[in-house]
């Protein structure tokens, strides 16, 4: 018997194997034969040969174990390079690379079609650098690849991201005279998509004698990918006077283009023919990505009728309205959503609980959080690092550092990102010497600083008010780890300075660098203005940031503010006037209070709730014993030129006091022991 080709479960005893395969396949055996008494007759190698190339078609792995055991126990495979080439082809197709790796071996002489089976099946099995060992190998057996040897080639090549050594592998298809093969020059596009290199794929695509759809798609997809939306629709114009009919893959295509692009009426029209082609009925992936689209354009509507819509919801459906309500501010219908997947029993994964915690920092939700993360442990995704800095970020936002803290002592792999969600906490609670020391012990660790980290340090630098430290890191970037500063460390930069009331060097700063100053950049000098009262920069700052922005709503009521702080009400009025003009309105602030596990909303003047009775008369009398305390509102956060009493007034109903007064009717208080 030929034991070293058997697959591991031939290595104990296959005898109930052998006894189902007449039974699985009576086409090719004489199971009737042997069912009416007649002697049991073995498989004979064209039959074999048969069986296991529609075996390989149809990835029956299951029976081909069956069928392989049967044929070493029949000694048919012995000395039959036909049979065991054969078989070889039929565990790369399923996936079994060790299986077919002890076959490959075993063949002496082996042929082109075996060479191509392997590639291909490391190329597609996540094994590209075998590949190309393979590859490379092949002439030293006096084998020369065909077209079918180079589209896995360059597929492992683009997987690899192995620039120079695709380079070379199209050069060799020239050589050869390949280059005009359609599977070849497809693979060409991909591999040249994957790098990034458009100008390349675009010659390519110009130099093809001819073209199917998947070239037209590849090249669409190419385009969205590296950042270039618009061409993707040129070239599907182009397609279509070419005679191309677009396929559900071009949609595919054209819907993350949209979604990039914000193009809410092209996206509608895709829709439209989606549905008028019926196409969308049998194909998830379609469904999906019309989810994803209407969210990302903040149409939430007809995401949800397109949700409804579909007849069997995965996950990724679930996951794309989740993530789509929470984008677009809707964090307590992304939470409501993420319960009804739990209770209809849909698998959850780290795209859900990415989004889930995302929505949970928008209302500060500890309480809930806490569930999720309960609930992130039963699932067994605890030790995720995607879902692990999700949770660091969202315990640190939501008020519990400690907690924060404990989920990154815990986490069995710390990234880059998660040792930056860390530092951003500390920073976030004011904590800046603690967030240094963090830096300082992810350095220590081995681990470099990248642009994101060096964000999350300078923001806490700025938050704690540590100057030199803060300006010491961001020239550290350039001189120390070879990083060019982007804007966001320019902005924090400004802001650790305006911060600290350097206002001046602040500017000047702004003045000296090497990139035009950005919104974000002015945005931090002027809040830094408001907060010095600086009206002479702060005007400048503003009228830099209306330049960049004129539709900025914030500016204008930082600049009013400050305006109102002084009490030059001309200007207030002026700049409420012009905000007026350009039909810019301001979104209703509200508060949200998390009680048992349940989220409350509540705006300014909120009348909404089914508790407002008994919470105004709750603030009511809140009020009227806060006055006998001797206690006297602080008026100045109202900036309006209106009498004392008024301004009062105009406090009485903030979201803020709605929201305690209905958390002290709802909870029990305790008095501390000895206290009355």
């Amino acid at each position: 018997m030929n034991g070293f080709l058997a697959p591991n479960f031939l290595k104990r005893p296959y005898t109930d194997h052998l006894k189902k395969l007449p039974l699985l396949l009576p086409i090719y055996t004489s199971a009737a034969a042997a069912a009416n008494g007649a002697p049991w007759q073995p498989l004979t190698s064209l039959q074999c040969g048969a069986m296991l190339q529609s075996l390989t078609n149809g990835k029956s792995f299951e029976i081909g174990q069956q069928l392989h055991g049967h044929m070493i126990s029949c000694g048919t495979l012995l000395n039959n390079a036909y049979l065991n080439t054969k078989l070889a082809a039929f565990y790369t197709s399923c996936g079994f690379m060790d299986e077919a790796q002890v076959i490959f071996d075993q063949i002496v002489l082996k042929n082109i079609f075996l060479w191509n089976s392997m590639i291909r099946g490391y190329a597609s099995n996540g094994n590209s650098k075998k590949s190309l060992v393979l590859y490379r190998e092949m002439p030293s057996f006096g084998q020369k690849p065909d077209n079918f040897t180079y589209p896995f080639v360059l597929k492992a090549c683009g997987d690899l991201s192995l620039v120079e050594i695709g380079r070379r592998v199209h050069c060799e298809v020239v050589v050869c005279g390949l280059e005009s093969d359609i599977y070849i020059g497809n693979s060409l596009l991909a591999m040249y998509s994957k790098f990034g290199k458009m100008d390349m794929m675009k010659t390519v695509f110009d130099r093809m004698p001819e073209r199917d759809v998947t070239s037209w798609n590849t090249m669409i997809l190419g385009c969205v990918k590296n950042g270039d939306p618009r061409e993707a629709f040129l070239i599907f114009e182009m397609m279509g006077k070419s005679g191309f009919v677009a396929d559900c893959t071009t949609l595919l295509g054209l819907l993350s283009a949209c979604t990039d692009l914000v193009a809410l009426k092209i996206g509608k029209a895709i829709h439209a023919y989606v549905v008028r082609n019926n196409l969308a009925r049998f194909n998830s992936f379609l469904i999906n990505s019309l989810i994803d689209m209407y969210c990302s354009c903040n149409f939430m509507v007809a995401a949800r009728r397109c949700f409804k819509e579909v007849t069997r919801k995965d996950t990724v459906s679930w996951n794309s309205l989740i993530s789509g309500y929470s984008r677009n501010a809707d964090a307590l219908e992304s939470l409501r959503l993420f319960c009804q997947m739990v209770l209809e029993g849909v698998v959850t994964d780290q795209v859900t609980f990415v989004a889930v915690l995302g929505a949970c920092v928008q209302i500060t939700a500890l309480q809930f959080s806490m569930s999720v993360h309960s609930y992130i442990i039963k699932q067994g995704l605890a030790a995720n690092s995607m879902v692990g800095t999700a949770l660091i970020d969202t315990y640190s936002k939501c008020g519990d550092l400690a907690c924060s803290r404990y989920v990154f002592n815990e986490m069995p792999d710390k990234t880059l990102v998660s040792w930056s969600a860390l530092i951003a906490g500390y920073g976030l609670h004011g904590k800046g010497r603690e967030a240094l020391s963090i830096f300082h012990d992810m350095i220590a660790n081995s681990i470099t600083p990248d642009e994101g980290v060096f964000t999350s340090v300078l923001t806490a630098c700025s938050h704690a008010g540590l100057v030199g430290e803060g300006k010491e890191i961001f020239f550290s970037m350039k001189k120390k780890y070879s990083l060019q500063p982007g804007v966001a460390h320019y902005s924090c930069l400004v802001d650790l300075l305006g911060r600290a009331g350097h206002l001046d060097e602040a500017y000047e700063f702004i003045e000296a660098i090497e990139i035009k100053p950005g919104s974000d950049i002015w945005a931090a000098l002027l809040s830094a203005c408001r907060l010095y009262r600086n009206v002479e920069l702060a005007e400048l700052s503003a009228q830099r940031l209306i330049e960049i922005n004129p539709k900025g709503l914030g500016n204008y009521i930082c600049l009013s503010n400050l305006y109102a702080a002084e009490k030059r009400w001309d200007d207030v009025e002026r700049v409420r006037t012009l905000v007026r003009e350009k039909g810019l309105k301001k979104t209703p602030g509200f508060s949200f209070i998390e009680l048992d596990k349940v989220v409350h909303r509540f705006l300014v003047g909120d009348k909404s709730h089914q508790q407002i009775g008994d919470i105004y008369a709750k603030l009511k009398e809140l009020t009227q014993r806060l006055k006998e305390a001797g206690y006297k509102p602080d008026t100045s956060s109202v900036l309006y030129d209106v009498e004392e009493e008024v301004k009062e007034k105009m406090l009485w109903d903030h979201s803020e006091r709605l929201a305690i007064a209905f958390a002290l009717i709802n909870t029990e208080f305790v008095c501390p022991s000895g206290s009355t």
